[in-house]
């Protein structure tokens, strides 16, 4: 009878079963790397996006999204990752917390000012955040929207119509953003959702600029 009840408690309990990422490195943005094949979104931090500005104290706008995507692409791009997997995230990437060498990455880039503790989450870079913010490492140093903040602002704001830009700025399961000109194999059947962080764009330009790539057909 134990036995019998033991293997219920076991089928009521969340399943969980992706393999650990391990493998060479590819950065797609601070957050988000390709991991020997597998997309990975780094446990516990929050980088800002690619397309996110921030603001330096003498008041000039520059592209910190795309700047920290740099700083970690430098630091790491093509070396190897040896990775616990944790969950999934609702892209279809694997949540995981990553060491490269002997060092626990995301504890580096938070300790570095390259991205924020997502307490949201976790709290376990809460004090490598506030080291970082005393000593105005990284991007502590100027004025910033936590990313998180930045999504939603995103999200909530007015989106053009396919009216005013026809280009459809897709985000597939696994993160990537794709975006779809008119005349593309699956432009038509392509729907936005700016849930998901999925937007219409007024040009090609426009649309990397924001770093989306074409869809190949």
């Amino acid at each position: 009878m134990l036995r019998v009840c033991a293997v219920f408690v076991l089928c009521l309990l969340p399943q969980f079963a992706a393999a650990d990422p391990n493998g060479r490195i590819r950065v797609i943005d601070g957050d988000t790397w390709d991991v020997g094949g597998d997309r990975v979104r780094l446990f516990g931090i929050d980088a800002p996006e690619v397309d996110q500005t921030c603001q330096r104290p003498n008041g000039e706008v520059w592209a910190c999204g795309q700047w920290v995507s740099q700083q970690v692409r430098k630091q790491y791009d093509g070396k190897s990752a040896s990775c616990t997997a944790l969950d999934t995230d609702r892209y279809g990437r694997i949540v995981a917390r990553c060491a490269v060498g002997r060092e626990d990455a995301g504890r580096v880039m938070v300790s570095d000012g390259l991205a924020f503790a997502y307490r949201k989450y976790s709290m376990d870079y809460d004090l490598d955040e506030k080291a970082a913010a005393v000593n105005g490492r990284g991007l502590h140093g100027d004025q910033f929207q936590r990313p998180a903040q930045f999504r939603a602002a995103k999200r909530s704001a007015v989106q053009p119509s396919r009216q005013d830009c026809p280009i459809k700025g897709n985000v597939s399961s696994k993160g990537t953003r794709i975006y779809h000109v008119p005349g593309q194999e699956h432009y038509g059947k392509t729907r936005i959702n700016p849930s998901k962080g999925e937007r219409w764009f007024c040009s090609e330009a426009e649309a990397q600029q924001a770093g989306w790539r074409r869809a190949r057909r």
